[in-house]
């Protein structure tokens, strides 16, 4: 949960840095070290978890998703707002996406599609208020029966007020949550036991929510812990200039998220041209790609504004189809639903009967995104090669020999001959659907309509495969 999470009086405290700067200095880019051959992620934000189920066998696995991320599976606050999911009461798996059983289903189901599972992690603190759990459990704030109290959360009972200080930010309440003293020793076994339940089940990683508000050296003996302490980890570390905690102290526990790269290809997008992208990553002073994860969006940055969203329309598209060709960090595809109020929980109740349908937007499954996800597979590990642009908002590259793209942000059509690496042949453009033909040489021809792209890869030589 980032500073967005809750709403009203709390704003000023909810506030997120500027976006990046832009570095043009030369930097090479590097693949990702995100676990497997797979490392593109699914993000269902807020879907049940047998909605999730039937996504992994109908639409993830067969497009070769390495992950699914879903949302905290925990006991919470009741309401329909989104933000109850980050207001745990309990580690029982009794939440509104399911029970116990349910989610165990769908970690085997994910499984036998080929999707590997990871889980949106709520462990820095625990409710506020009082009232009843989504599993039964009465709690007040400072006070979760059989699991912690007043003592597990003394250090600091004020809101966290100023980034600048380390202490404020690690030790006081976000957003006015309880905050549980990881320092303690109680406290990071009783973490380390709930996340050792979920891979009892089968998960394959966490993504931490709010790590940027725990000492990663907390972070550190808590994963230290676990059965198996080279589990796949994601952190939630925003970055912001000037503040006393910043991304890159995490990066010795696991991936962090890269909130600059999101906000660079807003501002790449919407207001300067796609020519800048040609060094994006390290080369605009972002973190190693090694340990980046990275997306176009999330549930905070959508609602925030500091990204671009689904409400961006082909510039939202367009930055998908970047972010998976480029090698670069392990990319994050949100797939969320429509909202107009921000606070807006899932369309009912998070039962996803079918994408496109009740508001629920399935970013994961558009064409033109989900097309990109084997391209990427195939082209792991390949450099990029025969950058060319126009100087403004017209790119094209390849992965060595096996892919190439082109991407066209402008508001009128480019015909171009594309040099590529690539074996000559017959291909699919899976973006179009449409045959394209390399010659000899590497070179082919196609015009690209406004704000469309053209992608090849030695994965999908005909159309129709």
């Amino acid at each position: 949960m980032a500073r967005t999470a809750l709403r009203g009086p709390l704003s000023a405290a909810l506030a997120l840095a500027a976006g990046a700067t832009v570095l043009m200095a030369p930097a090479a880019t590097a693949e990702a070290s995100a676990p497997g051959d797979k490392d593109v992620t699914a993000v269902l934000f807020e879907w049940k978890f047998d909605s999730v189920a039937q996504a992994c066998k109908e639409s993830l696995g067969p497009a070769g998703y390495g992950y699914v991320q879903v949302s905290p599976p925990q006991e919470h606050i009741r309401g329909d707002q989104w933000w109850t999911s980050y207001q745990p009461v309990g580690y029982r798996i009794a939440g509104r996406l399911g029970d116990r059983a349910s989610f165990a289903a769908m970690v085997n189901a994910c499984h036998e599609a080929g999707v590997g599972v990871v889980v949106d992690s709520v462990i820095n603190h625990m409710a506020a208020g009082s009232g009843t759990g989504t599993g039964g459990t009465s709690y007040t704030k400072y006070d979760y029966p059989g699991l912690y109290s007043a003592p597990d959360m003394d250090d600091c009972t004020a809101p966290v007020t100023d980034y600048r200080d380390r202490a404020n930010v690690q030790n006081c309440e976000l957003v006015g949550l309880a905050d549980l003293d990881t320092g303690e020793e109680y406290v990071r076994g009783r973490i380390a036991r709930y996340l050792d339940d979920l891979r009892s089940l089968g998960v394959d990683g966490f993504r931490i929510d709010a790590a940027k508000h725990m000492p990663a050296a907390d972070l550190a003996d808590i994963k230290s812990r676990l059965s198996d302490p080279d589990v796949y980890w994601k952190q939630e570390v925003i970055h912001g200039a000037g503040e006393a905690v910043q991304p890159e102290e995490y990066a010795g526990n696991g991936d962090v998220q890269e909130f600059r790269y999101a906000r660079g290809l807003k501002q790449v997008l919407t207001g300067e041209k796609l020519a800048y992208l040609k060094n994006y990553g390290e080369g605009w002073a972002f973190m190693p790609s090694s340990t980046a994860a990275v997306f176009v969006d999330n549930h905070d940055t959508e609602r925030g504004g500091d990204t671009l969203s689904y409400k961006d329309g082909a510039a939202y598209t367009l930055a998908h189809v970047f972010m998976l060709a480029w090698p670069y960090g392990s990319p994050d595809v949100h797939s969320g639903y429509e909202w107009s109020d921000k606070d807006a929980g899932p369309p009912g109740g998070g039962t996803v009967n079918a994408c496109y349908r009740d508001g629920w937007k399935c970013q994961h499954a558009w064409p033109e995104i989900s097309s990109m996800v084997a391209l990427r597979n195939t082209a792991r590990g390949e450099p990029v090669t025969d950058w060319w642009d126009d100087g403004g908002d017209r790119i094209a590259f390849g992965r060595g020999a096996r892919a190439y793209v082109a991407i066209n942000h402008e508001g009128s059509p480019l015909n171009r001959t594309f040099q590529t690496s690539l074996p000559a042949g017959d291909y699919c453009d899976v973006q179009s659907g449409r045959g394209v033909t390399v010659d000899s040489s590497g070179r082919f021809t196609a015009t690209l309509g406004a704000d469309t792209a053209v992608a090849l890869h030695v994965g999908a030589r005909t159309c129709g495969d």
